[in-house]
């Protein structure tokens, strides 16, 4: 199993910055792709960002150029960078990860998901 545990959420004002951080912990084989998912009320899940494990990064029309996620991959965490936040930005953002585990195997991979951090932006 893999345990992720997302941090940096909270609540901003508009064209206010936040940071937010994923660590991956578990029996994990391998990290693939990396990303961030959000889900406002009464909306579905959308993905934000998502990053490969060689780097590359594609992003949701909405927030490129203000989002940025990197990876570190040493330390099995990704980050995503929200700078000039709009109240459309808040949701809850969710910490998913593709991954390879050494109960499984390295053929096997699933979708792993945090609990979700909550980003409020006011206006």
């Amino acid at each position: 199993q893999v345990q992720l545990v997302e941090s940096g959420g909270g609540l901003v004002q508009a064209g206010g910055s936040l940071r937010l951080s994923c660590a991956a912990s578990g029996n994990i084989f391998s990290l693939d792709t990396m990303g961030w998912y959000r889900q406002a009320p009464g909306k579905q899940r959308e993905l934000v960002a998502r990053i490969t494990s060689g780097g590359r990064t594609n992003y949701a029309e909405s927030v490129k150029g203000r989002f940025t996620i990197s990876r570190d991959n040493a330390k099995n965490t990704v980050h995503l960078v929200m700078n000039s936040l709009k109240p459309e930005d808040t949701a809850v953002y969710y910490c998913n990860v593709v991954a390879t585990t050494t109960l499984l195997g390295p053929s096997i991979s699933n979708d792993y998901w945090g609990q979700g951090t909550q980003v409020t932006v006011s206006s």
